[in-house]
């Protein structure tokens, strides 16, 4: 019996797909994002708040492996309170019931957020603990604690394996999150920073997420990364897969101050997330990259997708969700 907390969201719906290919028997957990007709049938479904432990517990009986994919994804220092709150209590509450029913393994979904990440030539890897001020920001520092919260189970005897993605990329809600940069480049947003970073494709993540669950492997952290890019090569990328101009303005750290302030002046009217944040436009700045080798060090056959081929999938299901031309 398999659990999946967060099966809604784009990694939980990917593994969810993934792990239904075998007739597993699968409950899948969602609080306030109801499941897609494409994945309505393939688990049974409860609406369930992580923060209430009694229900956690009562769904958890007799589940042998857990997904835990839930978790906020938000740089607006508005969600605060709720990010710390799902990220560090919910962790809190699904791996104490862990615990209590005796679950054979749990995968943990962390982030790259809660590494010390730094700018230099050195890859980012899996020993490097803490956060660096640089990076800090209330979504990183809720990644990190409720990670901790996952080492303190695994002390107390819960057999458990944590991944850290880099920037996920799929075809999910492009008004939010990651994909959110789908849809600015179907629309051609015209500007673009001199900085990279990490990013993998959410079927890698649920296949390695599936390879670590099966597997021998306990106690240990795994980035997840498919590859080292400039923002402006995933841009090119996509606006070529969408057959729309590339951006061709390249906003220096000054446009970008400017830019976060306007964004937030025009949340307070319209009451919506802010599309850029203070921490968002740093961290566009900034060039890091991510060492994935201790996975495929590990797991041998595993393959990352392609960076083509991942972009060119993504676009064409975007084009048939969005209905676009």
């Amino acid at each position: 019996m398999i659990l999946i907390t967060g099966a809604s969201g784009l990694v939980g719906s990917h593994l969810l797909k993934e792990l239904s290919k075998n007739n597993t028997s699968i409950i899948a957990l969602y609080n306030n994002t109801k499941p897609s007709a494409d994945i309505e049938k393939l688990a049974t479904w409860k609406q369930v708040d992580i923060l209430d432990i009694v229900t956690l517990e009562q769904v958890m009986q007799g589940v042998t492996q857990v997904y835990h994919c839930a978790a906020i994804v938000s740089f607006n220092t508005k969600d605060k309170q709720h990010i710390h709150h799902l990220n560090i209590e919910g962790t809190k509450n699904v791996v104490n019931t862990c615990l209590n029913v005796g679950v054979e393994k749990l995968v943990h979904v962390s982030s790259v957020a809660a590494l010390d990440r730094v700018e230099s030539t050195n890859l980012v890897d899996e020993k490097m603990n803490g956060i660096n001020s640089a990076w800090q920001s209330e979504y990183s520092k809720s990644k990190l604690e409720s990670e901790m919260e996952v080492w303190r189970a695994i002390g107390e005897g819960l057999n458990a394996v944590i991944v850290n993605p880099s920037i996920i990329l799929g075809a999910s809600n492009w008004n939010s999150g990651s994909t959110a940069i789908f849809k600015n480049c179907y629309n051609e947003f015209p500007w673009y920073t001199n900085g990279s970073n990490g990013f993998v494709y959410v079927q890698d993540v649920a296949n390695a997420m599936i390879v670590l669950m099966n597997s021998n492997i306990s106690n240990e952290r795994f980035i997840l990364n498919g590859w080292n890019l400039f923002y402006k090569e995933l841009f090119d990328a996509i606006a070529k897969q969408f057959n729309k101009k590339p951006p061709s303005k390249l906003a220096t750290p000054f446009l970008a101050a400017i830019a976060w302030r306007v964004e937030k002046l025009k949340s307070i009217f319209t009451r919506e997330s802010p599309l850029l944040t203070q921490e968002t436009a740093a961290s566009a700045q900034k060039n890091i990259a991510y060492d994935s080798t201790k996975l495929l060090s590990s797991f041998p056959t595993f393959a990352y997708t392609s960076f083509e081929q991942s972009i060119e999938k993504i676009c064409n299901e975007l084009k048939v969700k969005y209905n676009l031309a």
